[in-house]
């Protein structure tokens, strides 16, 4: 348990530290944390956004807040508990939305209208809300397969939908997904629920993008690696419905999640994403990207999946195209 309990300890730190900055300060001028210039304008001149932000308590969304605010934008923060968001700063730029991704497509409809409200318009809404079920397929069910997507996949959709048609009256808007490397290495047991969620989530995006293009809508699908978050876990492997051929698979499986020490800096990765939506920093001058995997390993697994089935075509090749019907 010694990297898990390092990796608790280190991610309390950084919200504590958090908490003391953004509660120290009442005024309007923010006090930004470690890593995070303040930039003012836009390299691009873009100008100030409007992001609005599902799932805000987490390590990976309060790092595109604090980046976007050094940046002069302005932050619709949602969550399902607006408690745990009060420690956000204290700015005329940052408002707070009670929000249930999985609520229903009515209820997310109002939401979003009345976020529009809050500063005159959304320019990114970032999808970032998601948990992670833990389970042997075989004992999870669809049951937990279900529970899963409801959030990670239905909710995600619900809220797209439901700012659409402000971003597609105003022909501008960005529809940030956040996905996962897990959906590109998910031959390991008990992360099919997960991953296959997030795999739906790129899949989505990408006809997403093709769909909203035509409205200057733009699709970004964010891949993160291993960063550090409580999410990553905290949540135990489902063992309600235990089969006892799956012991060992499951003793494994728990042991290699208390042995993950994610090596990623949030604040680093998240300048990268909030650099590309604004066209500015490391992102200036290059062509958008459908994709935004982040760090090595999102990038390492990607690769390793690409030469699977590069492998599978080039060994199979002549026999997977030998399927046309014959010419009389």
């Amino acid at each position: 348990m010694g990297a898990i309990t390092s990796l608790l300890t280190r991610s309390d730190n950084i919200l504590g530290n958090a908490a003391a900055q953004h509660n120290a300060k009442k005024e309007a001028i923010l006090e930004l944390p470690s890593g995070i210039e303040k930039t003012g304008e836009s390299d691009n001149n873009c100008g100030e956004l409007v992001w609005l932000i599902t799932g805000a308590a987490s390590l990976l969304a309060r790092s595109i807040i604090d980046h976007a605010l050094a940046r002069g934008d302005k932050i619709i923060a949602t969550g399902r508990h607006l408690d745990k968001l009060r420690d956000l700063p204290q700015t005329e730029s940052v408002k707070l939305l009670e929000l249930d991704v999985t609520a229903g497509p009515s209820v997310l409809k109002s939401k979003m209208e009345e976020a529009v409200t809050l500063f005159g318009r959304v320019d990114v809404l970032v999808n970032n809300a998601g948990d992670s079920v833990k389970t042997i397929l075989e004992e999870g069910g669809s049951q937990l397969l279900r529970k899963q997507y409801e959030t990670n996949v239905f909710g995600l959709l619900d809220v797209t939908n439901a700012i659409l048609p402000h971003m597609r009256s105003r022909r501008s808007g960005t529809v940030v997904l956040i996905g996962s490397r897990t959906s590109w290495r998910s031959e390991l047991s008990t992360v099919g629920a997960y991953a296959s969620s997030k795999a739906a989530v790129r899949v989505l995006g990408e006809t997403l993008a093709a769909e909203i293009a035509p409205f200057s809508i733009r699709t970004l699908i964010v891949e993160p690696g291993d960063f550090l978050t409580h999410g990553t876990v905290t949540i135990p492997v489902y063992e309600t419905n235990p089969i006892s051929d799956y012991d060992e698979q499951r003793k494994l499986a728990k042991k290699r999640i208390e042995n993950i020490d994610p090596k990623n800096d949030p604040v680093k990765g998240m300048r990268i994403l909030v650099d590309v939506v604004r066209g500015e920093g490391k992102a200036k001058g290059k062509k958008w990207p459908l994709y935004l995997p982040l760090g090595p390993e999102a990038k390492d697994g990607i690769e390793a999946k690409v030469k699977v089935v590069q492998d599978v075509l080039d060994e199979w090749g002549d026999i997977i195209s030998d399927t046309r019907i014959d010419k009389s």
